[in-house]
Order: C-alpha cells, then sequence, then structure tokens
C-alpha cells in the first residue's frame, strides 16, 4: 500500500499546478500577444502571501481578505496567473472607456484585452484543475496580495490566485 505523506502530496500537487499553468498559457490571446505572466506559490512564499492578506484585511478594512487568508494557509499550493499591463494598439477600439489607446497610457488605465485575456486564462486554469479533480477557487484576493509583493514581477499590474487543494472536504465550499 503507498500512502501519500504531507511532503508527497504537496508534491503531486505542484506538477498539477503547472498543468494548471500551461492551460492558462495555452489560452487564446487577443492578437496573438501574451502578456500573461504565472507562478506557483507554496512553502515560505504562501506564508508571507496569506500574511500579507492579512494585512490588507486590516488595513483596508475587508474583512474577507483575512477568511480567504485562511483558505490559503489550508492549500498546499497556490497558483498565480497574472497579466503585465500592455495597450494591444488596436485601432477605433475603445472599449477600455478611452478614445484610444494613447489616453489610455497616459491615463495609467489597464486596456480591456489584458483583462479579457485573464479571463479567458484563468477559466483555461479552472477547467484543467477540475479535469484533475482538484478542489480550487479562484480568489481576487491572493492577486491583490502577489501584485502588491511583487510576486509575478514589478510589471504585472493584475493578478488572481488560484489555491488548490486535495481533501475529503472542499475547502473553499461553506466559507461563511
Amino acid at each position: 500500500m503507498l500512502n501519500l505523506n504531507a511532503e508527497s502530496h504537496t508534491q503531486t500537487l505542484v506538477e498539477m499546478a503547472h498543468q494548471l499553468c500551461i492551460a492558462a498559457r495555452t489560452a487564446p490571446k487577443a492578437r496573438g500577444r501574451d502578456f500573461l505572466v504565472t507562478g506557483i506559490v507554496s512553502g515560505a512564499d504562501k506564508t508571507r502571501l496569506a500574511d500579507t492578506m492579512r494585512d490588507i484585511a486590516r488595513r483596508d478594512g475587508v474583512a474577507f481578505f483575512e477568511r480567504d487568508a485562511q483558505n490559503i494557509d489550508d492549500s498546499p499550493v497556490v497558483v498565480l496567473i497574472g497579466t503585465r499591463k500592455e495597450v494591444m494598439g488596436l485601432p477605433h477600439c475603445g472599449y477600455c472607456g478611452f478614445e484610444d489607446c494613447q489616453k489610455l497610457s497616459e491615463s495609467g488605465g489597464v486596456c480591456a484585452f489584458n483583462s479579457g485575456d485573464l479571463g479567458i486564462a484563468l477559466g483555461s486554469a479552472v477547467s484543467r484543475a477540475a479535469d484533475l479533480r482538484l478542489d480550487n477557487r479562484i480568489m481576487y484576493s491572493v492577486g491583490k496580495a502577489a501584485v502588491e509583493l511583487k510576486l509575478l514581477g514589478p510589471d504585472v499590474s493584475m493578478a488572481y490566485g488560484i489555491p488548490l487543494s486535495a481533501r475529503g472536504k472542499n475547502l473553499f465550499f461553506d466559507r461563511g
């Protein structure tokens, strides 16, 4: 009989997390331009991420960051998916709410296609997690803390986190 200990359990989840990152990477992107950045966090980096979420909860008065931080503590592995802030340079677009890409860039805003591509990539990643029967949840709060910590690099302006778990009960269900 093979009994997975905590270390091999985490290692297996890390290997599966790589598959989520590949699913995100191969998702369709506007004009074929790839501004996505992915990462996998566990161990000390994951603890730092959860601690930053708690700091944000206290600093900004958003209690659900504290609840989500507990989910991060309880998950062995977290996948991060973010996007760099780049404009597409499409003529006559305006989806971002600005007249053109130059005005968007001057304002410091985010291109609508960056957000759209990120959403499609997240959907591909959690679809792969479902294929692997991994409990998961897309969390904006995790991404916010990851951006503050610059875990995906200094040029990533928007990110989400996907904590992963494989237990007898889904950590992300009935969270209160």
